[in-house]
This record gives C-alpha cells, sequence and structure tokens, in this order.
C-alpha cells in the first residue's frame, strides 16, 4: 500500500518558479518508478516527468529545460522543481508510482501508474 500526497501549487505569474512535493508513506517497493503528470481543463492526463530507481529522468519535450524532477528517499519526498513558467503549464499535477515500469514506460503510459496522489493545481497567469 501506498500514499501520495502532493502540495507546493498555486498561483504565480509567467516566468515564475514553484517547488511541488510528493510526500511518500508506504512501502518504498511499490515507488521503483514515479513522475508527475499534469491535467489541464479539457484535456487528457499527461506525463511530465519521471524518474526511477535506475536514476534515469525523462522530461516530456514541452518542459526540457525548465523542469527537473528529484528524490530524496531518506526523506520519502518526490519533488518537481519548475522554472520560466508559461500559462500552458496550468493544470493540475499529479504524484504517481508504480512498482515496475521505467521512467521511459511511465511517462506515456499513464493509466499503467498504479498509485495516484489527489493532486496539486498549478496556475500561471499572462
Amino acid at each position: 500500500h501506498l500514499q501520495l500526497v502532493e502540495s507546493g501549487g498555486g498561483s504565480v505569474q509567467a516566468g515564475g518558479s514553484l517547488r511541488l512535493s510528493c510526500a511518500i508513506s508506504g512501502d518504498l517497493a511499490n515507488t521503483a518508478c514515479m513522475g508527475w503528470f499534469r491535467q489541464a481543463p479539457g484535456q487528457e492526463r499527461e506525463g511530465v516527468a519521471t524518474t526511477d530507481f535506475g536514476g534515469s529522468k525523462i522530461y516530456a519535450d514541452s518542459v526540457k529545460g525548465r523542469f527537473t524532477i528529484s528524490r530524496d528517499n531518506t526523506n520519502r519526498i518526490l519533488y518537481l522543481q519548475m522554472h520560466s513558467l508559461k500559462p500552458e503549464d496550468t493544470a493540475m499535477y499529479y504524484c504517481a508510482a508504480d512498482p515496475e515500469m521505467t521512467a521511459i514506460q511511465a511517462l506515456g503510459a499513464v493509466a499503467g501508474m498504479d498509485y495516484w496522489g489527489k493532486g496539486t493545481l498549478v496556475t500561471i497567469s499572462s
């Protein structure tokens, strides 16, 4: 069993920064792969950034160079540092985990992630 709780969302102007956090409780064996996903109103949920126990970090093209995913296993937190935010980054951001997938697989396999948080809202104004 695993619980994921996101925090750090908010409203900022374009060009600003935010850092999202995902607190992890439960069996870390279920977190071999973790990632951040987002869903804008009226759109499908999409992968933003993923990482796995092998150390791979995979990013959606739309966020490369602006977002950084990192993981603190000691404190059981997954982070998403976001810089140079754009209005099109506005969405509900979700933390997710899976015991088997790799980071590459997970980015494009939203439905395959086993565990999900409830999300944190990010709103970017122009």
